[in-house]
């Protein structure tokens, strides 16, 4: 089979012929109709994740047929189209993931190929509304995404959401799953162009960060907000507080600006803040994120897809954070 090879950091994602997966007991193997790239894959590319391996095949988020079944698999799954939960062994607690947990593209090889293997109980029916490019879209940012907003930000109907950094794929799943549940919703971006697209779905407004008085601007427009989701840290982290309602929920996943500043304890205490830390989520709420998009009939925002061959024109893409929505390989 085809597969993208990264041999090493230095090297660029090359197209070559590998091996099809073998199976165990237990496992599925998947013809990879497509798969997205997230923000992991190009951490990975240039040596900057923990335990990396070379080489590896990348790749988290996939959507396709199932083709074969190890023993112990029921038959029934052969021939259905199917999306990949990536997060593996979350372990036993919902509150946080155990020291077992892993992600589908390293350790293991990924979806970045015409053929992927994965435990049948990572398996769930796609979204019958949905294109393949569309259905490969959502596993990894769009799980992350949900589990921040409802199960750590407790976003309900009537609330103000604020969404740092309106660009991203989780960014852009955090908005829909927002907008789908009722809430009111704001956006922060560093392009003016990404804010227009983020009231196309749904959003009420937003701002440039890059503003001297990005903050007070939102101020004005909101009054205050329920919940924040945040993906980049950096010295605007501090000002998120100010922009609080008492009681609200600042949820961050992600630490791109930077780490967190120094904070004033004062109004988190006396607002009664909680600032939560997430990643990923349970097999629970994978299912129940799959009920929403059904029940919404929501679809994810696609922002460019490419052959298989071009995953290392995807991944330049990637590096520049010029997307809006999810960049998507189609492989076959």
């Amino acid at each position: 089979m085809k597969a993208i090879i990264l041999e090493a950091a230095d090297k660029p994602l090359t197209l070559k012929e590998v091996d099809m997966p073998l199976l165990n007991a237990g496992e599925v193997l998947v013809q990879v109709k497509a798969a997205a790239l997230n923000r992991r894959d190009y951490w990975i590319s240039i040596g900057k994740y923990a335990g990396i391996k070379y080489p590896v095949i990348l790749g988290s988020d996939g959507a396709g047929i199932v083709t074969a079944v190890g023993e112990g698999v029921d038959e029934i799954w052969i021939g259905k189209e199917v999306v990949i939960n990536p997060g593996n062994n979350w372990g036993e607690h919902t509150e946080f993931q155990g020291k077992d947990f892993k992600i589908l593209g390293l350790p293991d090889d990924g979806t970045f190929a015409e053929y992927v293997k994965t435990n049948a109980e990572y398996l769930y029916l796609k979204p019958a509304h949905l294109t393949w490019e569309q259905a490969a879209a959502f596993p990894l940012a769009g799980l992350t995404a949900y589990r921040a907003i409802f199960t750590k930000g407790k976003a309900k109907k009537g609330d103000k959401v604020l969404i740092v950094g309106a660009g991203s794929g989780t960014g852009t799943f955090a908005i829909q799953w927002a907008v789908a549940a009722g809430c009111q919703v704001f956006v922060t971006s560093g392009s003016g162009e990404k804010i227009e697209q983020a009231r196309g779905l749904g959003a009420v407004a937003g701002v440039n960060y890059k503003a001297q008085d990005w903050a007070e601007q939102l101020h004005h427009l909101a009054g205050g907000f329920d919940v924040i989701i945040d993906s980049a840290l950096g010295d605007g982290f501090a000002k998120l507080p100010d922009i609080c309602n008492p009681g609200a929920r600042i949820v961050f996943f992600g630490g791109t600006a930077g780490d967190i500043p120094a904070l004033n304890g004062r109004k988190i205490f006396w607002k009664q803040l909680q600032i939560l830390g997430t990643t990923m989520g349970t097999a629970e709420e994978f299912k129940a994120m799959i009920a929403f998009i059904n029940q919404h009939q929501i679809i994810p925002i696609v922002d460019e897809v490419f052959p298989l061959a071009a995953a290392e024109m995807a991944m330049h893409k990637m590096e520049k954070l010029t997307q809006f929505g999810k960049i998507v390989l189609r492989v076959s």
